[in-house]
C-alpha cells in the first residue's frame, strides 16, 4: 500500500480549478489515453505576463489529479517567467513528496505546463526525443547520467546514486543505468584504419540498436546517408523530419550516441 500525504489525499478528494478555459491564451498537454494517464492544462494569461487562471482536465489516478490541481495553485498570480522555472521536483515538495512508482505523474504536470507555455509563445512542442530521462524520480536524463559515468569511471549503481541521484527512488531506471555502466565500459573505436564500407556498417549497426528505435517511438526515424571522415550524413524522416527541434536531437541524441559507441570525435550532418 503506497503511503500518500495529507497534502495529496486533500487535493486528490477535492481538487483545484478542474475544467477548462474559453479562450484560454495557453493550452498544454501531457501524456496519452493509451499510456493510462493524460492532462490538458489551460492557461490564462494577463498582458503583463501574468498567469491570472488555470484549469486542467486530468484522466488518471489519484496522485495524476493530486499534481495536477497543485499545479494549478502554484502557477495562478505568478509571472510566466516565474513560472518557467517549476520543474517536476517543485510539484512533489508542494505536495509533501509522491511514493516513487508515482513521480511519473508529477513529470506529466511539469511537461504539460512546459507544452502551455510554449503554446504560449507560439511554438511547436515536438514530438521528437531531445532527451530521454532515465530516472524519473530523479528526473535525470541519459545523457547526464552517462556522461558523469563515464568521466568518474562508475562501475556500480550505487556509484551512480551517489553521484547522481538517478536510481534513488522506485529502482525502476536500475535495468537502464547498468546498461549505461556496460555500454562506457565498451572500448572506443577509431573511424581511422577502417574502409568506408566498414564504417557505415559499424555507424548504422549503432543506429539501428541505440538511436532509430527511441525515435520510432515517437513516429520518428533516421537514415545513415554517408560517411566522410569523421562525418556521418544522416536524413531525418516521419515526424523528426518536420521538427523545429530536429538539431536539437541530432546534436544532443544522434550525435552524442555515436561520440559514445564510436567515436568522439564524430560530427553529425544532416542532409
Amino acid at each position: 500500500m503506497w503511503d500518500y500525504s495529507e497534502k495529496v489525499m486533500e487535493h486528490y478528494r477535492n481538487p483545484k480549478n478542474v475544467g477548462s478555459i474559453d479562450n484560454a491564451d495557453a493550452i498544454g498537454e501531457a501524456g496519452s489515453l493509451a499510456c493510462g494517464d493524460m492532462l490538458k492544462l489551460y492557461l490564462k494569461i494577463d498582458d503583463n505576463g501574468i498567469i491570472t487562471d488555470a484549469k486542467f482536465q486530468t484522466f488518471g489516478c489519484g496522485s495524476a489529479v493530486a499534481s495536477s490541481s497543485i499545479l494549478t495553485e502554484m502557477i495562478i498570480g505568478k509571472h510566466i517567467d516565474e513560472v518557467k522555472k517549476i520543474t517536476n521536483k517543485d510539484i512533489v515538495d508542494e505536495l509533501g513528496g509522491l511514493p516513487p512508482e508515482k513521480m511519473h505523474c508529477s513529470v506529466m504536470g511539469h511537461e504539460a505546463l512546459e507544452s502551455a507555455i510554449a503554446n504560449y509563445y507560439g511554438e511547436e512542442v515536438s514530438a521528437c526525443p531531445e532527451e530521454k530521462i532515465v530516472c524519473l524520480c530523479a528526473f535525470k536524463p541519459e545523457n547526464e547520467i552517462r556522461k558523469v559515468i563515464k568521466e568518474k569511471n562508475l562501475k556500480s549503481i550505487e556509484e551512480v546514486v551517489a553521484e547522481t541521484g538517478a536510481g534513488s527512488g522506485c529502482g525502476r531506471c536500475h535495468a537502464n543505468i547498468e546498461k549505461l555502466i556496460k555500454e562506457a565500459q565498451k572500448p572506443v573505436i577509431e573511424l581511422s584504419g577502417m574502409s568506408k564500407t566498414q564504417q557505415i556498417i559499424k555507424i548504422n549497426n549503432v543506429i539501428e540498436r541505440f538511436i532509430a528505435d527511441e525515435l520510432r517511438k515517437d513516429g520518428g526515424d533516421i537514415e545513415l546517408v554517408d560517411v566522410d571522415g569523421n562525418n556521418v550524413y544522416v536524413k531525418l524522416r516521419g515526424a523528426c523530419a518536420s521538427c523545429k527541434n530536429s538539431v536539437m536531437t541530432l546534436k544532443y541524441f544522434v550525435e552524442n550516441t555515436l561520440r559514445d559507441h564510436i567515436s568522439p570525435d564524430i560530427e553529425v550532418v544532416e542532409v
